[in-house]
């Protein structure tokens, strides 16, 4: 490269061209120095209680004051809940119920940006995760089940279906304002009312979502949110006057929660944690495939319950995909989560940081090898490199237990049955990817796979129309598509 041809197109470093930043103003955003309960349609203060502190994961500022709900702010988020059920939204036309839900997909799209900036702040992720994958798909859910709000005759559930009542919804921090839509998109399409908890370290968007409701004129007391943490969500689930419990969190949580309802009538259903297996089979598009592990396992910095967290790769290509997968961490871009460049965001809490670094130095005292890219992490802020473990058997804890980070184990297989064997040697069966250019093959594996989705050459694709939810210890039951319809009806 000439010396003007450097002055024009910028510095080079290992044939890598440097980007300059592109961050994404804040100024859209604008958060309250602090946050009420939403119940019965209005922001209101607690009643038991107390208040907590939401930071940035990136930076660990101060971002807002939010309110522990305590069980008195539960019964009254509840009790709200359950007169506008009585009162207005299950006797209400369908039709009209799915007017609602189309204002409120419409009201996201309108204000796309500013929750994608504010899902940013809150959980750490890049903001290009967030504006292309996240919020898209929150308001494609809200969409996809308007058109089932009057349809439900026609849903497979019997010729009169009806709603349950209350519904008391529980989402993780991952995907905070994407799991909301999954809980609630469904249940209101279904003509049940609801009380949902955010996760503690991500009630921001949940907070902004109780303003769209009002924005759209929702009928008060068909959402309330209420915002705290492990007591919260047990007050919640324990409510008497709760009809139906929907819970996505960890494997740890949910056994909880079966054991809290077991004897009630309540209908449950729980999407639990992960540890799915990507298959890497010799006549792959290695290319195409090093892009699906990295998409599988680094997106949204490996916080994702059905990451792709054990890579399984056939031994006679098992150097090639190596070397190439190494070579793409290498362009890898961590820091600023609203840096439009930014690949790999800020890990979401000091807790979840400790687990993944715990977890790792287990895995090199176990006898695995640790590689990561050369990078520079932030200073402030809770970070993690990108990391591969090599010589990983499935004894190891690193492959059995799930990190819920940006940690990948590589273990390598000889024939199709060993790599079925090992893929389903584990307690989860929520996802798995194959790899291949044979379409038999494709159809032969994943018919036995244990696992709830099986993707074929590509990975963490979603879709509002597909069902999602796994088998074993990632929880029963599932959410999206016609089949998420099932568990919001009495049939």
């Amino acid at each position: 490269m000439t010396e003007r041809a450097a002055e024009i197109n910028g510095p080079r470093q290992g044939g890598v061209f440097e980007y300059a930043p592109a961050p994404e103003s804040r100024s859209i955003v604008d958060i309250k120095s602090s946050y009420g309960l939403f119940v019965g349609g209005e922001f209101v203060d607690s009643v038991d209680g107390r208040p907590f502190k939401t930071i940035s994961p990136a930076t660990e500022e101060v971002l807002a004051e939010v309110t522990e709900a305590g069980p008195r702010d539960v019964d009254r988020a509840v009790s709200a809940a359950r007169a506008a059920y009585t009162a207005h939204w299950a006797p209400m036309r369908p039709a009209d119920r799915s007017k609602y839900l189309f204002r409120i997909a419409r009201i996201i799209q309108e204000r796309s940006r500013e929750l994608a900036v504010l899902e940013s702040l809150d959980n750490g992720k890049p903001i290009r995760e967030s504006r292309d994958v996240d919020i898209p798909l929150v308001a494609a859910h809200f969409f996809y089940y308007a058109g089932w709000a009057d349809k439900l005759s026609y849903a497979g559930f019997g010729p009169n279906p009806r709603p349950l009542g209350v519904a008391g919804q529980v989402i993780p921090w991952n995907f905070p304002l994407l799991m909301l839509a999954w809980k609630i998109a469904p249940a209101l399409a279904c003509g049940n009312t609801v009380v949902l908890k955010p996760a503690e370290t991500t009630p921001l968007t949940a907070l902004a979502f109780a303003e769209i409701c009002q924005q759209a004129d929702l009928p008060p007391g068909v959402v309330n949110i209420v915002t705290g943490a492990g007591d919260t969500g047990r007050a919640l689930v324990e409510h008497p006057d709760v009809d139906k419990v929907a819970f996505t969190g960890s494997t740890e949580v949910g056994r909880l929660i079966a054991r809290s309802v077991a004897g009630s009538n309540k209908k449950v259903t729980l999407e639990l944690g992960g540890k799915a297996a990507n298959i890497i089979f010799d006549d792959a598009a290695i290319d195409q495939a090093v892009e699906g592990i990295v998409n599988g396992i680094f997106f949204n910095q490996g916080h994702v319950c059905c990451a792709g967290s054990r890579l399984l790769v056939q031994e006679s290509v098992y150097d090639e995909v190596l070397t190439s997968l190494k070579r793409r961490l290498a362009t890898l871009r961590i820091g600023d989560p609203l840096d439009k460049n930014t690949d790999i965001g800020a890990i979401n809490s000091a807790e979840q940081l400790d687990r993944i670094r715990k977890l790792s130095e287990i895995g090199e005292e176990e006898g695995a090898e640790r590689w990561s890219p050369p990078c520079v992490l932030p200073d402030r802020g809770f970070w993690f490199a990108p990391t591969i473990f090599t010589g990983v058997s499935q004894a190891h804890r690193i492959a059995r237990e799930e990190i819920f980070g940006p940690v990948l184990s590589v273990l390598t297989f000889r024939t199709p049955d060993e790599a079925v064997e090992k893929a389903n040697n584990t307690p989860y069966g929520l996802s798995a990817g194959v790899w291949t250019e044979k379409g038999s093959r494709i159809l032969s594996i994943a018919q036995r796979l244990r696992a709830g989705v099986v993707w074929a050459n590509t990975f963490n694709k979603f879709d509002p129309s597909a069902p999602f939810g796994g088998y074993k210890e990632s929880g029963y039951g599932r959410e999206g598509g016609r089949h998420g319809l099932e568990a919001y009806l009495d049939v």
